[in-house]
């Protein structure tokens, strides 16, 4: 589950993490009082408005109905908080990573002014902690170019990219912590600070049961001061049971409406660009479906898994989230019968077939397991135009001559 800048930053602070001040709002009038409290209040006059979405590189983005203005701008009076506020509210800002479609903004984060004093005074750094799979170990990927697109510095000077490996189930040493401000060139004061936000980081991503825990850039101020600028964080979905109140910052509204409508159902769903939906049982028999589909001269038009459990309402569900989809030529339903009895979901198949009616496409069904036999013969009895079939190769057959016909 992603979380916005502000609400990641608000979790920081729980952990006693320095990030940089800011409020949170959602309409213009708030933007001004925001700034008074952030900027006038403490004797500055400058702040930075900054695009609340679910993508990277909103600075160096752009928004639909004003091109010339980024996701990401700093402002020096309450007349241009009203004005960066009412181009950015309501908009749609597109990215690098969000694609020309881009992402509404429907709050922005009023946040105080870093850098009040020289370039040569401030450093920007690049830190992330996330799972290392190949070690199965936390890793902590650290880096003196912050502020910039760490790929970028991976790929041009992979020296500058070091890393840090903590063992699971214990915590990062002193001695590790220590290593990294070294790395990152800081000395003195600077260097204790780095080191005690390091740990608190480390604390932090442990404790809220991160995926991935993202801080670019990570500021040193002219006074030494060591704090989050901005902060990207994705928890484990598979650990939010044990935070009840973090599992209520989902914001829907920055997902894709048919994986929102799956998972009300329990159905794991990935839309992508093809056009043969897929309805399958398991995760593993999910992706061989997807590659028959496409050795049949077809393209996958999602990930769809029923679960182990597959009946009338699951498989109407998945019906009603795969027929939203217009590039959808054909149907291919393809359940294994082991926990589940293939009988039953041909009940189910021809249940919701006859609920959603007006279905203009072929749908082929491929049961094989618990009841098969007796599967088919119910869908061909039905009198409904769907196709069966047992075996994986007659399925595909029926895939081609529905996407070539």
């Amino acid at each position: 589950m992603n979380l916005h800048e502000y609400q990641a930053k608000e979790l920081l602070k729980r952990y006693n993490v320095p990030t940089q001040d800011g409020i949170a709002v959602s309409n213009v009038d708030d933007a001004v009082n925001a700034y008074k409290q952030i900027a006038v209040d403490k004797g500055t006059k400058f702040a930075v408005v900054k695009a609340q979405i679910h993508a990277g590189g909103r600075g160096k983005g752009r928004m639909k109905e004003a091109p010339d203005q980024s996701g990401v701008q700093v402002v020096k009076s309450a007349e241009d908080v009203e004005r960066v506020a009412r181009n950015i509210l309501g908009n749609t800002l597109v990215t690098i990573q969000t694609g020309e479609a881009g992402k509404k903004v429907n709050k922005i984060l009023i946040a105080q002014d870093m850098y009040y004093d020289g370039p040569s005074e401030r450093k920007e750094f690049y830190l992330s902690i996330l799972l290392d799979r190949a070690t199965k170990r936390n890793v902590i990927m650290y880096s003196t170019e912050g502020g910039m697109d760490i790929e970028t510095v991976a790929h041009d000077t992979p020296e500058k990219i070091f890393r840090e490996w903590v063992q699971p189930g214990f915590p990062l040493q002193g001695f590790q912590a220590r290593n990294i401000a070294f790395n990152l060139g800081l000395s003195g004061a600077a260097h204790k600070n780095m080191v005690k936000f390091v740990s608190d980081l480390y604390n932090a991503y442990v404790g809220l049961d991160c995926a991935m825990l993202e801080i670019n850039p990570l500021f040193k101020s002219a006074d030494d001061k060591v704090l989050a600028v901005d902060c990207k964080m994705s928890l484990d979905d598979n650990a939010l049971m044990r935070h009840t109140d973090l599992a209520d910052m989902r914001d829907k509204s920055e997902e894709d409406p048919t994986e929102v409508e799956a998972g009300e159902y329990n159905l794991n769903y990935v839309k992508l660009d093809g056009n043969v939906g897929c309805m399958v049982n398991g995760a593993g028999l999910a992706m061989a479906t997807m590659d028959m589909i496409k050795l049949a001269g077809g393209e996958p038009a999602n990930f769809l898994d029923v679960g182990g459990t597959a009946n009338a309402q699951t498989v109407e569900a998945g019906f009603r989230i795969i027929m939203k989809d217009p590039n959808v030529k054909a149907i291919l339903i393809n359940i294994f019968g082991g926990i589940v009895r293939c009988d039953r979901v041909a009940a189910g198949v021809i249940e919701a077939y006859k609920k959603l009616g007006n279905i203009h496409i072929p749908i082929i069904v491929r049961l094989q397991g618990t009841n098969a036999e007796a599967a088919k013969e119910l869908i061909e009895n039905s009198g409904l135009e769907v196709q069966s079939a047992i075996l994986l190769s007659e399925a595909a057959e029926l895939v081609q001559k529905a996407v070539r016909g």
